[in-house]
């Protein structure tokens, strides 16, 4: 039968019960403002009856009640929201990291109109044309030096911003991955926690509250996603590679290759595999590092190598007023010294590979002749070889524009003597060197026996850099070996034209060797330079160049920008929507509390009623 006392126990319990409720309820008010914290309440349930339903119960009417129970304090959580948040907050982070970094790009191109590279060349240019008109004056030579030399401090200029840019975002990363790290190990830390407690029977809401705000910060870094596949073990991913298992973290890791212009590769620390990141910050800074910054510093440098190249090409070729021909107007740095271009690659101490930029042909071309023959080019591409056809109906212009639209890394034109020019452009792999020729064959006689580039057809008579010597397959071609890497950082007039500039060549010698001091033809074509093909990567000339090199770089801001807004509002709804579920509110604790202490108050009456009947029965009956 139930005890005399049952009565103190059941309010004794409901005193507890409401003890524990209004205990919650001012831990709940206490963190308010904690971050990541969510509100939790006491699950309360009927303590069990007396008197289960076999043959040993006594006669009573019905189960005896014993009153109530704090069963367990749980935190109040949506999960599948929880997922839908983090899922979101990489791309935030992402479209964040992006627009930042894209105003400072949009910054350095934003230069004022009479300082810019632009306003520079054209400069420039005009100094050329007044050379022309006046092939005597020494005062027009100098304002060409002058403004080279104008010109060449602005291209340096753009680069060491460009540079310092790409410099800021590679120390980005490696700070960005030391947090990836410390979360890791700090998730980690609380999963054994985590795992302990419940092991107890305990619910560790706050230690999970804290495991759910690290996870929230690693999203912003990278593209996390996170299971639990029993109760024991809770798993974080990213971009499908495991980085945390139960109470095992792995590491993420920064090394320097010699093939990323010093800039340091994210790996798996524990197995060294490259580590694939295409969410949160991190990713957005790797490709804003190894594509936005490494595209426009390829843009720079293949628009001063190859402007540097034909006013170079014209200058070497004429005469200056001291009579002295065969200069470069530009200093270009070659990046080896051997004249086929010979390079140890592997550093065994033997030529391996060949790095040729510029291959000239040796037969002159018409532009609108059919060529009248049939075959296949190969050259290097941008993702292995590209093949490019060409048939007896083709002019010879057609096959240049074929070649220049296709993927391929090398482009091609018509120099000033009509002769087919193979040039190299920069390299989309990390791994391929800039401005080297890679691969070049034809299975017919256009590249060989018509423009007098290669020696012949067919692979024997492939040119391939992956071997010294390849020069020798060239049939007579005129060749220039790369240059160093950067050639927008070094780039300055000729030193001996900055000490004499009377060397600055206007004229071409006539066939007698003799220089008529009137002739300003070669001031003309170099001025004519700014409106001649170039093929500066994608852009044919340098108008193109200035004006995709702003247009490209104003959409991505723009892009940037208009994504960001879009995942902020998003963002925000997914936010209220949680806080709504797990924030804590005031008002609505303080209700509670009032609640829970009007219970507690009547449990506490109760007890003081039993209290009275049993002292009336152990104290005055018998009296």
């Amino acid at each position: 039968m139930a005890s005399a006392f049952a009565g103190i126990e059941i309010g004794k319990r409901s005193l507890d019960a409401h003890n524990q409720s209004i205990t919650t309820a001012g831990h709940n008010i206490t963190n308010a403002g904690t971050e990541g914290y969510s509100r939790q309440r006491v699950q309360v349930k009927t303590f069990e009856p007396i008197y289960r339903p076999d043959l040993s119960r006594a006669g009573v009417p019905g189960q005896i009640g014993q009153g109530a129970v704090a069963e367990s304090v749980n935190r109040v959580r949506d999960e599948m929201l929880d997922q839908r948040i983090t899922a979101q907050t990489n791309q935030e982070s992402f479209w964040a990291t992006r627009e930042k970094y894209m105003q400072m790009l949009e910054q350095i191109y934003n230069e004022p109109a009479d300082v810019s590279i632009r306003s520079n060349m054209d400069k420039f240019w005009e100094g050329w044309q007044e050379l022309s008109v006046h092939p005597e004056s020494q005062a027009a030579r100098q304002a060409v030096v002058t403004r080279a030399n104008t010109l060449t401090e602005s291209i340096q200029q753009r680069f060491e911003s460009l540079s310092g840019v790409g410099n800021l975002i590679n120390g980005d990363i490696e700070a960005t991955v030391r947090q990836v790290n410390s979360f890791a190990a700090q998730i980690a830390e609380l999963n054994n926690e985590i795992v302990r407690s419940r092991a107890m029977g305990d619910n560790p809401n706050d230690l999970l509250d804290r495991r759910d705000l690290l996870v929230d910060k690693l999203a912003s870094l990278v593209n996390v996603s996170s299971d639990q596949r029993d109760s024991d073990e809770f798993m974080v991913h990213v971009d499908g590679h495991i980085l945390v298992q139960g109470n095992v973290a792995r590491s993420l890791d920064t090394v320097t290759p010699g093939d990323n212009n010093g800039y340091s590769k994210v790996i798996w620390k524990d197995t060294g595999l490259n580590a694939e990141i295409s969410g949160g910050s991190l990713g957005a800074l790797i490709g804003l590092r190894d594509v936005d910054v490494r595209e426009e510093i390829q843009s720079l440098n293949t628009m001063t190598l190859n402007f540097a190249d034909l006013v170079n090409d014209v200058h070497r070729n004429a005469v200056g007023a001291n009579g002295v021909t065969g200069q470069d107007f530009f200093v270009q740095q070659p990046f080896v010294t051997n004249v086929n271009g010979n390079y140890d690659a592997d550093g065994d101490g033997n030529f391996d590979h060949s790095y040729i930029f510029r291959m000239t042909g040796t037969n002159s071309l018409n532009a609108q002749d059919q060529i009248g023959l049939e075959g296949v080019m190969t050259l290097s591409g941008q993702a292995g070889n590209v093949e490019i056809a060409y048939h007896a109906t083709d002019t010879v212009e057609d096959v240049i524009n074929r070649i220049n639209d296709s993927t391929g890394e090398v482009k091609a034109y018509l120099d000033k003597n009509h002769n087919l020019v193979l040039k190299a452009s920069a390299s989309q792999a990390p791994e391929n060197p800039d401005f080297v020729i890679r691969y070049i064959e034809d299975s017919g006689f256009f590249l060989s026996g018509y423009s007098g580039i290669l020696s012949g057809a067919g692979p024997e008579n492939a040119y391939n850099f992956t071997r010294p010597d390849a020069v020798n397959v060239l049939a007579g071609a005129q060749t220039a070996v790369s240059p160093v890497l950067n050639p927008a950082a070094y780039i300055s007039v000729n030193k001996v034209l900055q000490n004499d500039v009377m060397g600055v060549a206007a004229a071409y010698p006539s066939a007698d060797g003799l220089v008529n001091m009137g002739d300003g033809k070669a001031a003309v074509d170099i001025a004519a330079i700014r409106n001649r093909p170039m093929m500066i990567g994608r852009e044919r000339t340098l108008d193109d160049y200035f004006a995709d090199s702003v247009t490209n770089i104003g959409l991505k801001g723009e892009q940037a920008q208009t994504n960001l807004a879009s995942q902020n509002a998003l963002m925000a709804d997914l936010r209220n929507l949680r806080d709504s579920v797990s924030g804590v509110n005031i008002d609505e604790e303080l209700a509670d509390i009032m609640k829970f202490q009007h219970g507690y108050n009547a449990a506490a009456k109760y007890v003081t009623v039993v209290d009275e009947m049993l002292d009336t029965i152990i104290n005055r009956l018998g009296v």
